[in-house]
């Protein structure tokens, strides 16, 4: 079957083959978040991108491969409700950004900034971190180094625009972030996959910029 990312809460998960990295997509709970368990082909070592809700379909997920690490994207609720189950259950390590880690519900071991490395086996993920939807978002990225990047975005950057902002100076400082640090630096056949709904990819997004600055959200 050919990949999608277009999943539903209670639906199958997808899944693709990235070079050496195995990336599943799962949407969980009321506000169908999606969480990606990511497997190094060539270790099995995994790491799950955004406990986001119902522990025992991403416990499934993860099977008996073990955890090694949870990542999680930023400090909003619907995106860790299943993080302490499934820490308690795998005892995964977990990561997530500086100025977000304090208001997760459990201990953050690894605390992260711009340029830090996240490790899956043999692959390695980028940390950058993209300021406006929460003070401590981090986008992830994967270079596949015989195909294209990958960007796992949280609530930073959706098919059709940034994420949700509470002040014009949040909005403006997102936007500014997200067309420097993703699209300023990426090519348009990066892929992203963000923390709802469908994936896209950042030529696909790129000439409407101008109008998310526009409208204002």
């Amino acid at each position: 079957m050919t990949y999608t990312g277009q999943v539903t809460v209670g639906g199958p998960a997808d899944t693709r083959e990235a070079g050496d990295l195995v990336i599943t997509k799962i949407a969980v709970g009321p506000m169908a978040n999606n969480a990606y368990l990511l497997r190094c082909a060539l270790t099995g070592e995994q790491v799950l991108i955004d406990a986001a809700d119902e522990a025992g379909r991403l416990l499934e997920l993860v099977g008996d491969g073990g955890l090694a690490r949870v990542v999680t994207t930023h400090r909003h609720g619907d995106h860790w409700q299943a993080l302490a189950e499934v820490v308690e259950a795998t005892g995964a390590e977990t990561v997530a950004g500086e100025d977000d880690a304090d208001e997760l519900p459990v201990k953050v071991d690894v605390r992260v900034r711009t340029g830090a490395r996240v490790r899956v086996g043999s692959c390695e993920l980028e940390v950058i971190e993209v300021v406006g939807h929460t003070p401590g978002s981090i986008v992830l990225a994967y270079d596949d180094p015989d195909g294209i990047t990958h960007l796992f975005t949280g609530d930073s950057l959706f098919p059709g625009g940034v994420g949700r902002t509470w002040s014009p100076d949040d909005f403006l400082r997102l936007v500014d972030e997200v067309e420097t640090k993703l699209f300023g630096r990426f090519d348009d056949d990066t892929w992203f996959y963000p923390g709802h709904g469908d994936d896209s990819n950042l030529g696909a997004e790129r000439a409407s910029i101008p109008d998310w600055r526009a409208r204002g959200w």
